[in-house]
């Protein structure tokens, strides 16, 4: 069956997809997780010094934002019935870009197309490791923890490469504003990714991409009968899903003003495997609740720092991340099979 040529431009009729879950079910996890972060927030003010100290909110700010930068794309993907374990590698790949290219020798002569070029030229990048992993996927047929996997390995060493292993450190304040700046009083990071989870939202809910998206990781034979691009749709959303993580790259690189390959993006695939998770997308697929992977992120993260401030080792919250995400799929089993 032939591709479909556009994702955006036909009507929803005639595609066929997976019935989507009961407004209140979804309404419930969404209650439910709420209150259990607001019962977290309550246990930190009871426990935690200075937790309502203007810096400990920018800081916590500053930290989830990335998480759910990240989250975003990992979420969609996850809606397909896939994953992706290569996006630490891509923020990797993407923050180590950036210096390189404002600190060369035609970045310093013309600072302004030098900090744009940082900028655009490593979401292109980012864009393209997503298009290798989506074409491994779904033109190749390579299982999506294997095809990702290989990302996750090679991207973090093509970035080291890059920087011959060494701490990039750098001093361009346009730049660092990304990290740093703040609009309100609120940190611009934080803005981003409120924006971003706002028009993910409305791409799921209001787009055609977002009805496709669903159908694939509810049934996807059915939907490649009904006439829905599955290749497309797979493509489209790994893109997205690195897209997202060379974004959320560029963050962290601009808000410590240096670039360590080695560090930037570890780990991040399980904190944004556990955002999405406990925020209620269904590891089988066909789900995508964008509000609720923003509500994980900041549990997540929370998390966390509620930890790490009352003394617990930063190891140890590998282990409760994990514990966390055990407990979300059970969960999320256990629904269905009642």
């Amino acid at each position: 069956m032939s591709e479909q040529p556009s994702l955006l431009g036909r009507g929803l009729g005639g595609v066929g997809h997976a019935p989507a879950p009961r407004r209140s079910r979804m309404d419930r996890r969404l209650l439910g997780l709420a209150a259990a972060l607001v019962a977290l927030i309550l246990l930190n003010v009871a426990i935690t010094p200075n937790f309502l100290n203007l810096q400990t909110l920018a800081v916590n700010v500053s930290q989830v934002s990335t998480i759910a930068i990240v989250a975003l794309g990992m979420t969609l993907v996850i809606a397909t019935g896939g994953i992706d374990l290569s996006v630490g590698a891509v923020m990797a790949v993407a923050g180590a870009l950036a210096p390189i290219i404002f600190l060369s020798g035609w970045g310093v002569a013309s600072p302004g197309l030098g900090l744009a070029a940082a900028i655009v030229v490593p979401l292109v990048v980012a864009a393209a490791c997503g298009l290798f992993n989506g074409a491994l996927v779904s033109i190749l047929g390579v299982q999506p923890i294997i095809a990702t996997l290989i990302l996750f390995i090679s991207g973090r060493g093509i970035a080291l490469v890059m920087t011959n292993g060494n701490l990039q450190t750098f001093t361009n304040p346009r730049f660092t504003w990304l990290g740093t700046g703040r609009i309100l009083g609120f940190p611009v990071m934080g803005w981003i990714a409120l924006l971003l989870t706002l028009v993910v939202a409305v791409v799921v809910r209001k787009t055609i991409y977002g009805r496709y998206l669903l159908s694939v990781g509810g049934n996807e034979r059915a939907a490649a009968l009904s006439g829905t691009p599955v290749r497309s749709v797979k493509i489209w959303t790994y893109v997205l899903s690195a897209s997202f993580a060379g974004l959320a790259g560029l963050i962290t690189v601009a808000q410590n003003s240096a670039s360590d390959a080695a560090r930037i993006g570890n780990l991040m695939e399980l904190d944004a495997i556990a955002a999405a998770v406990v925020g209620g997308a269904a590891l089988s697929g066909g789900r995508a609740p964008i509000l609720g992977t923003l509500i994980g992120a900041i549990f997540i993260q929370l998390v966390g720092y509620t930890l790490i401030a009352n003394g617990v080792p930063d190891e140890a919250t590998l282990i409760v991340t994990a514990a966390i995400i055990v407990i979300a799929v059970w969960l999320q089993d256990s629904r269905r099979r009642t």
